[in-house]
């Protein structure tokens, strides 16, 4: 029996496609938006409350159903405050990107980075002067960069360290570095209220933090009390890190293989990335 795939394959199967893909998609951009937040468990959280209301509904447990009513009824509401942050930068960045994604990183550029930052920290750290430099990942940092002085120049770690140097105009507030250029300083970072922060770190260390729980930025901390040099990245403070921990790490998060070399459109994007089966 032979099969009319002219008869099969319609339009209306075909925007039936196409519309299973771009569900696909924008689930996609949510997870990569979201990824290494704190927010990424508020999402968890919310897949168990379905869960349950499944369950409550499978098994007919009519109390529990009722309780879960009430709470996914007003958790919409909750959700939309909880989630401020995360929708207004998914917001930002559909507008500023469209369709398309930023350049892929080249391999030269994310070693000389590394170069830079290590050269500078180093010095800084020996000198025990204090810094706070914040390094983009996937989550815009536009809206924490527009409260510093745009700077828009090289990563040098000679910038680097005269921008830091205590009683200068600049010195006061992070570094934030977008595509491979110091993009501000002096710039205001959100302070963590968290209390399990230990009560020897100070403001830098809580602003990076702060920055960690609402974005999957690197933040760099050179402490101006110890000289000592941490890491605040996803859900990790890594404190006193030693020169070698320090530059592995940076190398680890930043420097890219040449196969990841090349800008593809969001389609490319989607299936390239997805895989089936203290004081300071």
């Amino acid at each position: 029996m032979s099969i009319d795939w002219g008869e099969v394959i319609t339009w209306s199967n075909a925007f039936d496609i196409v519309d299973i893909l771009l569900v696909w998609y924008l689930v996609y951009k949510l997870i990569m938006i979201l990824k290494g937040t704190r927010s990424i468990q508020l999402l968890k959280g919310i897949g168990i409350i379905v869960l349950i209301k499944l369950a409550a509904v499978t098994l007919q447990l009519q109390t529990i159903d009722w309780i879960m009513n009430r709470v996914i009824q007003w958790g919409v509401v909750a959700v939309i405050i909880v989630f401020q942050p995360e929708i207004r930068r998914g917001l930002e960045h559909l507008g500023k990107t469209g369709f398309r994604k930023k350049a892929k990183r080249s391999v030269n550029m994310s070693e000389r980075l590394v170069t830079e930052l290590d050269k500078a920290v180093q010095y800084m750290a020996k000198r025990k002067i204090g810094a706070l430099i914040s390094i983009e990942q996937q989550g815009l940092l536009d809206e924490y960069a527009a409260t510093g002085i745009r700077i828009g120049g090289e990563v040098t770690n000679q910038l680097l360290i005269n921008i830091f140097i205590p009683n200068t105009p600049l010195h006061d507030g992070a570094v934030i570095i977008q595509d491979y250029k110091i993009a501000t300083a002096a710039s205001y970072l959100p302070l963590s209220e968290s209390s399990f922060i230990p009560k020897e770190l100070g403001t830098r260390h809580r602003a990076a933090i702060g920055l960690c729980e609402v974005s999957d930025a690197i933040t760099i901390i050179v402490s101006e009390e110890t000289g000592g040099v941490s890491i605040a990245h996803k859900t990790s403070l890594l404190r006193e890190m030693n020169r070698e921990d320090f530059v592995a790490y940076l190398t680890d998060q930043l420097v890219v293989e040449e196969e990841e070399e090349k800008t593809t459109n969001f389609i490319q994007d989607f299936f390239d990335n997805t895989k089936w089966g203290g004081s300071e």
